[in-house]
Order: structure tokens, then C-alpha cells, then sequence
């Protein structure tokens, strides 16, 4: 029955930045979850808690061994080692809570075989993927993508990516549709060909951006991952806010938004009491009546 400043439900990535965030600002906050874990619809689940989501608490076979050898993310993706996210990481120095591991590699599949992704003017010229002539067009391509900064005109070459189409940048470098393909999808990381008739610019980026992630830690690949799944990040935040106060109540399945006369949110109920607070975030689950589906991602996970 107390009050608070902020109470925060949901304990999502987004969810737990909040909350970390306001409570280092000084505000108090009370953050809750239906759940029994952290991080939400992105969480790292143990075998117990993975069967317990999707198979009703059936027991987990025992052949697929102990608890502690599964974190199991439901949401899986890879960290641009110099991305924003990491970035976001170091700033707010939730690091000291976290350990990361880098990803060995990229690579790509193409003619039935596997080659590793070059990523700037030097792999270039050793990649089996391309042919000798290739190999030098795509050399300077990588020097003119690493050399291009959005604020100095004469590292553009007289290029104003933001009108020209990446399609006509590839063609003023005459590179072939093989190296197209493995740029735009293997370093750009684009799901589709769309991106070809759009401005270049963000595809430059993006491909500094991975160039940058390779040259930050130089394993061999630009990703990193946390050691025990994604569910750490938002764990890390949780901590953080737990630091400056914050106080967390997880297994509150009952939690339900209050509302005044006005329609104002005002608190939140669980087990017959009532915490009052000044403002309530939330992910859209906890206000099913204010939100609406339009589409779902359909996943799956596999034992191999």
C-alpha cells in the first residue's frame, strides 16, 4: 500500500531500461512482473521454465540434460560490437553486470560452400568469392565505404548518397550481382533486395557500421553475444535500478493497472492491496484493453 513515483510492469528490455534509468534519476519505483523471470517476450529460459511456457509444465526429457546447460532465448540476435545497444550498454556502465562472448565468424553460403564475409579492402582481395578483377572493383568499394564520413563533402567523391539509389552506387563501381548480394545481405544484414532502390546512405552505414564492430574487439566477426542469452540485458538494468532503490516483486500474475474516475492510471492491484503511484509504464500486455493485435511472429525452437 505504499506509493511510488513510477510503477513499471513488464520486465522487458525496454521495460527494465526505464526502470534503471528513473531510479538512478532518484525517482522510486516499483517494478513487477507476472512472470517468474526476467526479460519478458525476450527472456533466456532453463529447460524447467521453457517446458513450463510452451508445454504446460510437462517435465523436460531427461536425456536432454541438467537445467543449468540451457539458456534458451526467445528472441535471439546478435549485438553490433560497436552498435547502439553496446553503446547504450557502456554509458550507463551496466557492463560490470554483464559477460559477452564474441562470435567467431561471418560467413556466407554460396556455390555449396561456406566462405568467410570480407569486410573491407584487405579480406577483399583474399576472398575466394570473388575473381581477380572483382576482387580489386570490390577493394575500392570497401575504401570508399571507409572512408566516407557524413560530415567531411570531400570524403563523398561527389556522391550525395542521400538522393543517389544504392543500385546506382554499385554500378559506378561496377561490381558484379554475387558481390551485390553478399554486401547487401551478409554486411548490411538487409532481408530483401528493396534496399537497391533506395538512397544509399543507410546501407553505407550500415556497412561502417559493421567494418567498426569488426575492428572493436578484431575476433574475426562483428557480433557479440551475452555469455548466459539475452536475458541478461535486461537483468543488468534490473540490477541497476535494484542499486538506486528500486524495488522488484516477481510471480504477480494477479498485477492489474488502476484507473481513477478521470481514466488516469493511478496505481496498480495485486493480493488485495493497492500500490498508488504518479505513473504507470508497461508493455501492452498489461493493458489488453488499450491496445490491439495486428500481426504476431510465428518462432520456433529446435534441439538439434
Amino acid at each position: 500500500n505504499e506509493e511510488y513515483d513510477v510503477i513499471v510492469l513488464g520486465t522487458g528490455l525496454k521495460e527494465c531500461i526505464i526502470s534503471g534509468l528513473l531510479s538512478v534519476d532518484g525517482l522510486k519505483v516499483l517494478h513487477m512482473d507476472r512472470n517468474g523471470y526476467y526479460g519478458g517476450e525476450s527472456a533466456s529460459l532453463n529447460l524447467t521454465q521453457l517446458y513450463e511456457q510452451f508445454r504446460g509444465g510437462a517435465e523436460p526429457p531427461k536425456e536432454l540434460g541438467a537445467n543449468r546447460d540451457f539458456n534458451v532465448d526467445l528472441v535471439p540476435k546478435f549485438m553490433m560490437a560497436n552498435g547502439k545497444l553496446v553503446k547504450a550498454l557502456v554509458h550507463t556502465d551496466v557492463t560490470k553486470y554483464l559477460e559477452f562472448k564474441a562470435v567467431d565468424g561471418s560467413y556466407v553460403f554460396k556455390q555449396q560452400k561456406i566462405f568467410k564475409v570480407p569486410s573491407n579492402d584487405a579480406e577483399a582481395l583474399k576472398s575466394p568469392l570473388m575473381g581477380l578483377f572483382e576482387k580489386r572493383r570490390a577493394r575500392s568499394f570497401f575504401i570508399y565505404v571507409q572512408d566516407y564520413e557524413l560530415d567531411e563533402p570531400k570524403t563523398h567523391k561527389g556522391h550525395d548518397l542521400t538522393k543517389m539509389t544504392m543500385a546506382e552506387l554499385f554500378k559506378k563501381f561496377g561490381l558484379e550481382e554475387g558481390t551485390i548480394d553478399f554486401i547487401g545481405h551478409a554486411l548490411a544484414l538487409h532481408r530483401d533486395d528493396s534496399y537497391l532502390a533506395q538512397p544509399a546512405l543507410p546501407t553505407v552505414m550500415a556497412i561502417k557500421l559493421y567494418k567498426d564492430s569488426m575492428a572493436r574487439f578484431d575476433t574475426g566477426s562483428p557480433y557479440i553475444y551475452p555469455l548466459y542469452g539475452l536475458g541478461e540485458l535486461p537483468q543488468a538494468f534490473a540490477r541497476l535500478s535494484a542499486v538506486y532503490g528500486g524495488t522488484y516483486m516477481l510471480n504477480t500474475p494477479d498485477a492489474e493497472v488502476v484507473y481513477d474516475e478521470a481514466g488516469v492510471a493511478c496505481g496498480v492491484s495485486h493480493g488485495g492491496q493497492t500500490a498508488k503511484c504518479k505513473m504507470v509504464v508497461g508493455d501492452p500486455g498489461y493493458f489488453p484493453e488499450k491496445v490491439k493485435k495486428v500481426s504476431q511472429v510465428v518462432r520456433a525452437i529446435c534441439f538439434m
